[in-house]
């Protein structure tokens, strides 16, 4: 069912405000930084995720006008609920999500961990025991540089486990930059890659796996995040799946890359990897919401899965 002239509208205006005041830089990156703070500020027993650090990178303007703007701010949060109920609570589970997987991780003896469009991730520096594990952050220049600025602010230098390699997926080959600034092929390694997928070619997301699969030690594994092929090219009969298309669309960044549904198994295993699993949000909700987080919706069109290379 199409949305209705005002509820379009409505849409419309808010995704223009949006743009607006999140300023310069990717806009889907501040939405989920703003999703992690605001988590973040919850009562210990009530919050799904923890990122301190997540208020460093938030464009501090987009805090002011919030502050001064309460009504407006309070309009948008309920229209974001409206046409997309239960995103935020999705985006603080699949940090929780990606939290545990490299904690767990870390105890079966990682050696290096790799963040491919690591944006403002910011486990390197709150994760205990990444301290010891060397860890690649692999993005683009003009917004790795922004974040190592901003992490020079908050802990005086830049930590010497991280490695920071600048590259544009979708243009540069990641790969050869990676070993040229000491990444070794021949150890256990997991490869991260939240919120990333969905904005590449399908060429580019065969390029990663082909690469991780060739050039990583044994039992190394991938985490990533996916919407459904429906999501990506228009044709998902949910509103959430439509909704979410035009809103990427609209903010500049579109969706293009998606799995079909129900063929995540058979990708992976095409493309070298095995030990499969895929998670859904309804997973997440039996294993995070619960007590008085009970009644907390969430999304059902994003889906995580894990796999280790053959």
């Amino acid at each position: 069912m199409e949305m209705s002239e005002n509820a379009e509208k409505e849409f419309n205006n808010m995704n223009k405000m949006f743009k607006e005041i999140t300023g310069p830089g990717s806009k889907t990156a501040m939405g989920v930084l703003l999703a992690r703070h605001f988590e973040s500020q919850k009562p210990e027993d009530e919050r799904i995720c923890y990122d301190p650090y997540a208020v460093y990178f938030i464009n501090p303007e987009i805090l002011e006008w919030g502050a001064n703007h309460p009504d407006e701010a309070r309009k948008m949060h309920e229209q974001l609920d409206k046409f997309f109920p239960g995103r935020n609570n999705s985006i603080a589970a699949r940090v929780r999500f990606f939290d545990d997987f490299v904690k767990k991780s870390i105890d079966e003896g990682i050696e290096q961990l790799v963040i491919l469009g690591a944006g403002y991730d910011s486990r390197a520096y709150r994760i205990e025991g990444l301290e010891k594990i060397k860890t690649f952050e692999v993005d683009h220049p003009a917004t790795q540089n922004i974040k190592m600025e901003k992490i020079k602010i908050i802990f005086g230098s830049l930590p010497d486990h991280v490695v920071y390699v600048p590259c544009d997926l979708e243009t540069e080959d990641f790969g050869q930059r990676l070993i040229d600034m000491g990444y070794s092929r021949h150890v256990k390694t997991l490869f991260l890659m939240e919120g990333l997928l969905m904005y590449l070619q399908p060429k580019v997301v065969d390029e990663i796996l082909s690469f991780i699969v060739k050039n990583s030690g044994k039992n190394s594994s991938i985490l990533f995040d996916y919407f459904p092929q429906s999501a990506v090219d228009g044709s998902s009969k949910l509103e959430a799946g439509r909704n979410i298309r035009n809103q990427v669309s609209q903010l500049g960044e579109p969706f293009k890359f998606g799995i079909k549904e129900g063929t995540v198994d058979i990708f992976l295993t095409q493309r070298g990897f095995t030990q499969v699993y895929n998670v859904t949000m309804e997973d997440c909700k039996k294993a995070y919401f619960q007590g008085i987080n009970k009644n907390r919706i969430v999304d059902s069109l994003k889906s995580f899965v894990y796999a280790v290379v053959q």
